[in-house]
């Protein structure tokens, strides 16, 4: 794969996207009526625990990103969090006592009880 960028090549991240979550995904953003927009998903300090998980919609692309592609769904990860979300899954969960995207990451030593960071 390659980014938009012409002046790399991209390394495939680990980070997992469900089918469900991809769906979401490609939902909210034909909402939108973008097909232009990643899935930046990051790690960023702070929180309780931390860290902090953030994911938005982003439309550069940044040198040294991580790119993978989960059907029409690109999901973009910067080179400085790739490593805390190497093995993590982003899933999305529609219930009566929970809705919204999860993240279940094997690197994560310890979460707060909001559940938005982790250490």
């Amino acid at each position: 794969m390659t980014t938009e960028a012409s002046t790399s090549v991209d390394i495939t991240t680990g980070i997992t996207l469900t089918d469900v979550a991809a769906a979401k995904v490609a939902a909210l953003l034909a909402q939108e009526g973008r097909d232009d927009l990643y899935l930046r998903v990051a790690v960023q300090p702070g929180g309780c625990s931390g860290l902090r998980y953030q994911l938005y919609f982003d439309d550069r692309n940044q040198e040294g990103d991580i790119a993978r592609s989960f059907g029409a769904v690109k999901v973009v990860v910067d080179k400085m969090s790739d490593p805390y979300l190497m093995g993590a899954s982003i899933d999305f969960v529609d219930t009566i006592e929970k809705q919204g995207f999860t993240i279940d990451n094997p690197n994560a030593g310890g979460s707060c009880a909001c559940g938005d960071s982790f250490s």
